[in-house]
């Protein structure tokens, strides 16, 4: 009996559940309103930069330098007016160079970031599935015990990140960012 619930409880769960396409290219969603976030902001040199791909996907693409107490390169997309209360995960498909990426929030209100490292795996098309609860707050890249607990209606905007001294060339090709009630 147990073993005929648990798909049932799945298949349910998935022909019940909605979605809002936070980004897909290929409808023109989530393709405006990005800003690149790197770490000149500090005195590092790493570079970025986003674009469309010839198969409609979103690239992130630049290069991590650890000069000047650099390390550290992001994209973030501005949510506008999109509601995101009652989210319960984030799922993505991405194509990856086997370097670890963070998936990012940031609070409309505050300097708390939320985040959730992610692997990928060179050459190869991922599903990532991201429950609020694996997201963590930091301040300034470091962990904080300090911050406030996560609101989702909060958030002003998405975004991922490299870092954690992955010096060198790096690719993300990201297909859609859903988020999930």
């Amino acid at each position: 009996m147990k073993k005929i619930l648990l798909p049932l409880l799945l298949i349910s769960l998935s022909l019940f559940s909605q979605k809002i396409d936070l980004i897909n290219p290929k409808e023109e969603i989530g393709i405006q309103n990005w800003r690149m976030v790197n770490d000149n902001v500090m005195g590092g040199v790493s570079v970025s930069t986003l674009y469309i791909n010839k198969e409609e996907n979103l690239i992130f693409d630049g290069e991590v330098s650890l000069d000047n107490n650099g390390g550290f390169a992001s994209c973030r997309h501005d949510l506008g007016k999109v509601n995101l209360k009652g989210i319960k995960l984030f799922k993505l498909k991405v194509k990856g160079d086997g370097k670890t990426y963070k998936f990012r929030l940031s609070e409309r209100y505050g300097s708390t970031n939320y985040s959730s490292n992610f692997e990928t795996t060179n050459g190869s098309w991922l599903e990532v599935v991201i429950p609020l609860e694996d997201l963590s707050p930091t301040f300034m890249g470091y962990y904080s015990r300090s911050s406030p607990k996560l609101k989702i209606e909060n958030m002003r905007s998405i975004g991922f990140q490299i870092s954690d001294k992955q010096e060198g060339n790096f690719n993300l090709e990201i297909m859609y960012l859903q988020a999930i009630y």
